[in-house]
């Protein structure tokens, strides 16, 4: 199997490109080898389904970029070189960034954590197995995911990504405690047009969702890199509530998967019928 794959309708009828950058199970089994976890204990940091639960938007006219590989193997919502030194034998490239808040918390490039504690390897890895990983997988998923957008500005004006992801089911708001259904990151309003954002938020909201806005999740590296709303390109990352459609310790799905699946449906077909003119407004000032 590739590591990862775009589902791609006959006829692209939307401005919009989904994408699901955490959702991959294919895990290489020397991986599982040099890891000190089970087989059950290392998915702790997928987004489980969540590429099936967007698959409905290849019919409507939309791109799905979505990763076989595994968020715990390979990380490509951060910069192609957030390195760990103390993760690796040898001395990693001079311009590898080894200082970030990511890598100091064990989830760069190439994790060292899964979830938030679990230690992944049994022991340090050759640099040149970091640089595989990103030469062979990182740089070629990013490539597809530009080649898409810049297609869809071409083709329509602007383009909209909606990057999907799940969060842990004990996530809370850091302003009110409590645990929402989901979290739209827009970088703090930098990464698409606010109208974007809102429009989104209006439709779950509608459909008996209790919705976030960036807290504790403004976006990760994909929202931030490649939104750029003054240029026509507008990102918005989507977190789901895993306890909404999973049960998280058996890592299966559970009844509310099928009710949460027709949701986004709805969801997906609403937010891609939104009038264009906060969208495009931005696209035209840039000319």
């Amino acid at each position: 199997m590739p590591p990862f794959e775009v589902l791609a309708p006959a006829d692209q009828r939307l401005p919009f490109v989904f994408n699901s950058p955490h959702s991959g199970c294919q895990y290489p089994k020397s991986f599982l080898n040099a890891s000190r976890l089970d087989e059950r204990s290392i998915r702790r940091s997928e987004d489980a389904f969540v590429d099936n639960l967007f698959r409905h938007v290849v019919p409507l006219g939309a791109p799905l970029l979505r990763a076989h590989f595994p968020r715990a193997y390979l990380d490509v919502n951060r910069e192609p070189y957030e390195l760990d030194p103390k993760m690796f034998d040898g001395r990693l490239p001079s311009y590898a960034n080894v200082r970030s808040i990511r890598v100091a918390g064990g989830l760069g490039t190439v994790a060292r954590i899964v979830s938030e504690s679990h230690e992944i390897y049994r022991h340090r890895l050759p640099v040149s197995e970091a640089l595989m990983r990103i030469e062979g997988i990182y740089k070629p998923y990013h490539s597809a995911l530009r080649r898409l957008l810049a297609q869809t500005h071409v083709t329509f004006g602007y383009a909209v990504l909606i990057d999907c992801h799940s969060m842990p089911s004990t996530v809370r708001c850091q302003s009110s405690n409590q645990r929402p259904d989901f979290i739209l990151g827009d970088r703090y309003g930098t990464s698409c047009s606010p109208d974007l954002t809102e429009y989104a938020a209006s439709i779950l909201e509608g459909l008996g969702y209790s919705v976030s806005r960036n807290k504790p999740y403004a976006g990760g590296f994909i929202t931030e890199h490649y939104g750029r709303p003054a240029r026509g390109l507008h990102a918005l990352q989507l977190e789901i509530n895993r306890g909404i459609y999973m049960d998280e310790p058996s890592h299966t799905p559970h009844a509310g998967f099928e009710r949460l699946k027709q949701d986004l449906a709805i969801f997906a077909r609403e937010l891609t019928a939104m009038p264009d003119a906060g969208l495009a407004i931005d696209a035209m000032a840039a000319e």
